[in-house]
């Protein structure tokens, strides 16, 4: 019975080992984590470009709330979390933020996307944030979107490469004597 105790005893101890090990790791990647959005952003540039959207920048509202008379932003973005509105925007402190988004540019810039609208107009202005300050408004999520924009697209590459590599195949092979 003391070796089976004396083993579970060893067990514990390295769990508790462990636990303190994860905790410095954990603390470590906290510290350092503004800078691993920011590679991350770095590297998946080309993917917002490929799958990115347009974001609306202005538009009129008719009386269903339908849009039209739309202006988008030219540089395309992924949406990557979104958050309780502020109360106002910083270019114009008359304007109640109705959403508000962080999204990655194009260009691998995060901005804070935040729409007003008065029932008849909607229109949006694009806040410049850095990639600590978007972790500490928009928690880990943006992060694990932004992994998942980056799994999914090359998932789908694959899949659309190895169609591809049968396509050719068939068109390309020898034709089949009867």
């Amino acid at each position: 019975m003391d070796e089976i105790e004396a083993g579970f005893e060893k067990i514990m101890q390295k769990i508790e080992d462990m636990k303190k090990t994860d905790a410095k790791l954990s603390e470590q990647v906290k510290t350092h984590d503004g800078q691993l959005l920011e590679r991350m952003a770095a590297m998946v540039k080309p993917v917002v470009k490929s799958i990115g959207l347009n974001m609306l920048k202005i538009g009129k509202q008719d009386t269903k709330n339908e849009i039209y008379d739309a202006n988008y932003y030219t540089e395309k973005m992924i949406v990557l979390g979104k958050t309780d509105p502020a109360a106002f925007r910083p270019d114009d402190p008359s304007k109640k933020i109705t959403d508000q988004f962080c999204v990655l540019s194009e260009k691998g810039k995060f901005y804070e996307l935040m729409y007003s609208s008065d029932g008849f107009i909607t229109d949006s202005y694009l806040n410049p944030i850095d990639p600590k300050s978007a972790i500490d408004q928009y928690g880990y999520d943006i992060m694990f979107m932004l992994y998942q924009a980056m799994h999914d697209y090359m998932k789908s590459e694959t899949e659309l490469i190895a169609a591809l590599e049968k396509v050719m195949g068939y068109v390309f092979a020898a034709p089949r004597k009867a």
